[in-house]
């Protein structure tokens, strides 16, 4: 065979390979646009399912889940609103299964089902909107953790911050709820956006914050090849307290240390911050009652200690309440008025009021939702590190 008839060969044979390449693609479905926010803020909702006998929008916002309507193209489609502006999470239910929107790559970071997320705008700028003013940045980090494993941290480092390389910050060490990720107060809290805007306002101090994953016996039965344990049902049973204690341990111990040799934080207990939401407020509550010497700024988010634990775990914080209250520079309680942890949140605070025990506290409409979370962080970080 001579040269010309094997370059010939050679191309056709690229061009059969290209061929069949083209004809084992699947077919390519019509373009979706989901979530598709309308100017009255209404919002519609697609899903492409040919094959799907019935299709639903499962969103925060709705009370039960919205029928769609397929067309001929086979996209399932609903519009509902107008719907108040926030940060909302949604699925759908297709024929009984849920599924995340494939249109979207806005998802809520967690360790069971992430949900779609749809940001709709308010007509002014709403806290966590993303303004024309200077960013701070966003870091993901990895440390040497407990029991021989690797901890992940998402970290904050406010604007200027590469720019001015003597300067050093406070930190505020944030801690997400169960099931919750490393990822959630940035990626649904959007804390890097309310405190870029707030700062730009005048409105906080510049300072670092350390987003820690809480469920630190998942990680260790991952790394260790074993499954991830279930959540504790009492919340301040055995397992429970063991857990955030064993947590308290790794961010003492391990992500502080770290954080103060990697980042320009300004060391002591008056320059650190813990702040949290549900089970991370617990965490937050347990690590800073049980280590007073680490932290002057103190802020639970949805969660509480009942009256018992105190008693049997926390007793120096009420039995001199001076000096606790001479400690803490903030102790901030929250919580929705519609939160299932209502009830226990409003326990400690009488429990906290009749020992003579100083905090603020905010309650407000809504439940144990995301909305609230970010309504409670813009309101207590401009308290954080002031004189």
């Amino acid at each position: 065979m001579n040269q010309l008839t094997i370059r010939r060969s050679g191309l056709l044979w690229a061009m059969v390979c290209l061929y069949a390449g083209v004809l084992a693609q699947p077919p390519r479905g019509p373009l979706v646009v989901s979530p598709q926010i309308n100017p009255d803020k209404s919002v519609t909702f697609r899903y492409l399912a040919p094959s799907a006998k019935d299709v639903k929008l499962s969103a925060q916002f709705e009370k039960a889940p919205v029928p769609m309507t397929k067309d001929e193209q086979g996209i399932w489609s609903v519009t509902v609103g107008p719907v108040k502006p926030d940060i909302y999470p949604y699925s759908f239910q297709v024929d009984g299964v849920t599924a995340m929107d494939p249109a979207n790559v806005a998802f809520f970071p967690n360790e069971r089902f992430k949900a779609s997320l749809v940001d709709i705008p308010g007509d002014t700028p709403l806290v966590h909107a993303l303004r024309d003013v200077p960013h701070g940045t966003i870091s993901y980090e990895y440390y040497p953790s407990i029991d021989g494993t690797t901890g992940s941290l998402v970290v904050y480092t406010p604007p200027g911050y590469d720019q001015s390389p003597s300067k050093k910050y406070p930190v505020f060490y944030l801690i997400s709820g169960t099931t919750d990720t490393e990822e959630t107060f940035f990626k649904v809290g959007k804390t890097n956006l309310i405190l870029d805007n707030l700062i730009a306002g005048g409105k906080a101090k510049p300072m670092i914050i350390v987003m820690p994953y809480g469920n630190i016996a998942a990680r260790v039965a991952e790394q260790n090849g074993g499954s991830k344990p279930a959540d504790p049902t009492v919340r301040d049973g055995a397992d429970a307290v063991k857990r955030a204690n064993d947590f308290a341990t790794d961010l003492v111990s391990n992500v502080i240390p770290y954080t103060e040799k990697n980042y320009r934080a300004i060391p002591g207990r008056n320059n650190r911050a813990i702040g949290g939401f549900s089970r991370g407020g617990g965490q937050t509550l347990r690590t800073a009652f049980g280590h007073m010497d680490k932290f002057a700024w103190v802020c639970s988010y949805s969660s509480y200690l009942s009256p018992d634990e105190m008693e049997r775990s926390y007793k120096p914080i009420v039995a001199n309440p001076a000096n606790t209250n001479k400690q803490f520079k903030l102790l901030w309680v929250s919580v929705g008025s519609d939160d299932f942890l209502y009830k226990g949140t409003a326990e400690f605070m009488d429990y906290l009021k009749a020992h003579t025990i100083q905090f603020r506290s905010m309650v407000t409409d809504g439940g144990h939702t995301w909305m609230n979370v970010k309504k409670y962080v813009a309101a207590t970080t401009p308290l954080l590190f002031q004189p």
